[in-house]
């Protein structure tokens, strides 16, 4: 048993040794995974749609139920109060989701602005309840000419920042242009089968770790604050 001489700057009464009983919960949810689907641009022949498209048949294929959000219509970030439906619209599907899927076109060597604008209304925290946190999310690209890895990598930082479980599988598809029917839909080729095998992963994380998830993520350093906040509240009804 440590002694506080051996760990000065840590509270012992706030350890959480893990537990494997609270990672493999006996009682499990058994309703469909519930996915959302994100994509980054508005054009009306768009590639990021159509894959997100595919993706999602893909999941509902897999057993997920899924939703997709139209970013026509949203605001830029500050430029609309958050109560604006659009707003309110992605925030709802994202409280509502276990897991994600954020495709977007390569553009400049970056995510579109489309993509990052729907990323940035979405909180850290709306009130008590943190949105993305501990969710499982699936990352994907398109680009005009070749395979990149640009906007993905972006993507995955940005999954970090939001606290969300991103799977190791991603999707880049090069000259998406050359890679879809002119019915939308996704042709037969070593792309469409990597965007099988990325949905498949998200399913499958998604089981593993929704019941977990708020175990998964639970901080020592957000319980110290949390300690430490709630102090501050007694001593101030005490003054």
């Amino acid at each position: 048993m440590l002694s506080s001489a051996d760990l000065p700057h840590f509270d012992a009464e706030l350890l959480s040794t893990p537990d494997l009983q609270r990672l493999h919960p006996a009682s499990r949810a058994t309703h469909a995974p519930r996915i959302l689907l994100l994509y980054g641009s508005l054009r009306d022949r768009s590639y990021s749609r159509l894959v997100t498209e595919e993706a999602a048949r893909l999941l509902r294929a897999l057993g997920a139920e899924t939703r997709i959000y139209d970013p026509r219509g949203l605001p830029m970030p500050d430029d609309a109060p958050e109560d604006h439906p659009k707003v309110q619209e992605l925030r709802e599907l994202t409280q509502w989701s276990e897991g994600m899927v954020w495709c977007s076109p390569e553009r400049h060597g970056a995510m579109t602005g489309i993509m990052k604008a729907q990323i940035d209304w979405i909180p850290l925290a709306i009130g008590s309840v943190r949105p993305t946190q501990g969710k499982t999310l699936a990352v994907m690209q398109v680009s005009g000419g070749s395979q990149s890895f640009n906007a993905v990598n972006q993507l995955r930082v940005l999954g970090r920042w939001m606290r969300m479980i991103t799977i190791p599988n991603q999707s880049s598809v090069a000259k998406a242009y050359l890679e879809f029917e002119e019915n939308g839909r996704m042709k037969p080729s070593p792309y469409y089968e990597r965007v099988v095998d990325v949905m498949e992963e998200l399913v499958k994380f998604t089981l593993l770790t929704r019941d977990s998830a708020a175990y998964l993520v639970d901080r020592y350093s957000e319980r110290r604050e949390s300690a430490e906040a709630l102090s501050k509240r007694v001593n101030l009804r005490s003054i």
